[in-house]
């Protein structure tokens, strides 16, 4: 699909949107690359793009000092505008503390919404944390503009899964919530399949669940050659990498097992880049088993990401072993294949099904340690099939995962919800 013919053969008047995101650029994710590029695109369509969010803060738990004993502040941010607002944050993430730091920009971005002025078109929450979703239904209230709900991840399920949420009575009231946002959403977007399954089984109108996935920015996400490799003095290493949070779901003791396992291999050097609450378990297991051949580094800004994955010869795609994940499709399996990397992905089922399609890489079942050293070692010996693994990758993510035409589509969501428009 041609995107630049599309555009011209579909002329609206500008939306005003109201896009709640609790993370947000210049915070590095997978959330955060998928608002930023929404908010980005629909803005360059024309449409007036306010999007409401947290001072930034994720994954560290530090607010820099500039926003400290600051309730919000506003920015322009490439053709749409920003409001951040004041949140707990703590570097501690115990439950409470999440807990204290969720319903904190529930509320501060309820405030901040209220002092917005001006009539919204539209207001779109992004879940999980599923407390933005009341901040979102209490504004589309007050400015009297349609609720859309976007649901990334289902909320509290995933996390009772992962063992982060325990106690039943806030676990019986937070599926409460949910299901009020389900109902009273007028379109519910899902970024993969599974999720959009369980919803239909849960009884949610087909009529109200549209089904964006999750893809790359393909004007960001390219083949910046391996300039980085050489600057780490890595030119010579077949380079396994891995490019995201250290967190829970990742199963970063797993990363660090393939390490050791490949530690025989002077050739084979790994590399993660990122932050989150499993980085200092893996500093120390690098030290414990003296994994002189992972490198760990520093997340880096959005805008040098693919020169880091660029520098790959594989890369990573994990998570843990469970049956929450065969409805995931994560985002950072897209960066790579635009990045023309082929990917080793462990993640079971609707991910899996996607990358068979691509060409894009190899699956390995998840925390299998044998198979995913074979398979490392498999495209270690062959750079010819690397090569076509990253060009059918890159070929598939334009055609398919493009972040340019999902928000096209969701575009047209929006604009189908048949509201006035303003003059």
């Amino acid at each position: 699909m041609d995107v630049s013919k599309e555009m011209e053969k579909h002329q609206f008047r500008p939306l005003n949107i109201l896009y709640l995101s609790q993370y947000f650029y210049p915070e590095v994710g997978a959330t955060q690359n998928r608002a930023y590029d929404m908010a980005y695109f629909l803005a360059r369509r024309g449409h007036r793009v306010t999007v409401l969010t947290e001072f930034p803060n994720h994954p560290s738990g530090v607010l820099p000092r500039r926003y400290k004993h600051r309730f919000w502040e506003r920015q322009k941010l490439n053709g749409f505008r920003v409001i951040r607002t004041w949140v707990f944050a703590t570097p501690r993430k115990t439950a409470l503390r999440r807990l204290l730091f969720y319903f904190s920009f529930m509320k501060t971005a309820a405030w901040a919404g209220l002092l917005v002025p001006g009539r919204f078109d539209v207001v779109y929450a992004t879940s999980p944390p599923l407390f933005v979703g009341a901040a979102g239904l209490f504004l589309s209230r007050v400015k009297n503009a349609p609720f859309v709900l976007e649901v990334r991840d289902l909320w509290p399920e995933s996390a009772v899964e992962l063992g982060e949420l325990h106690n039943r009575r806030l676990i019986h009231w937070a599926r409460w919530l949910e299901e009020l946002f389900y109902r009273k959403a007028r379109k519910i977007v899902v970024v993969t399949k599974g999720i959009l399954n369980q919803l239909l089984e849960r009884g949610v109108s087909a009529q109200k669940l549209v089904f964006i996935p999750n893809g790359s920015n393909t004007e960001i996400y390219s083949n910046r050659g391996q300039a980085f490799k050489k600057e780490l003095g890595l030119e010579d290493k077949f380079v396994v990498g891995y490019a995201g949070i250290f967190g829970l779901a990742q199963g970063m003791n797993f990363l660090c097992d393939i390490a050791e396992s490949l530690k025989t291999n002077p050739d084979i050097h790994f590399l993660f880049v990122g932050e989150g609450p499993k980085k200092p378990d893996v500093l120390h297991w690098k030290e414990e088993k003296n994994l002189t051949n992972l490198t760990v580094l520093a997340e880096v800004p959005r805008q040098e990401i693919a020169q880091v994955i660029s520098a790959f010869d594989v890369s990573l795609v994990p998570l843990k072993k469970n049956r929450l994940f065969e409805g995931a499709l994560p985002s950072k399996m897209f960066d790579s294949m635009a990045c023309e990397r082929p990917i080793l992905l462990s993640v079971a089922g609707e991910a899996a099904e996607v990358l068979r399609r691509s060409g894009g890489g190899m699956f390995v079942e998840p925390e299998n340690l044998p198979q995913m050293k074979e398979a490392i070692l498999r495209l270690k010996q062959n750079p010819e099939l690397r090569i076509q693994m990253g060009k059918k990758g890159r070929r598939f993510v334009e055609e398919n995962f493009s972040r340019e035409k999902l928000a096209l589509k969701l575009e047209q969501v929006l604009v189908n919800l048949k509201i006035p428009f303003k003059n």
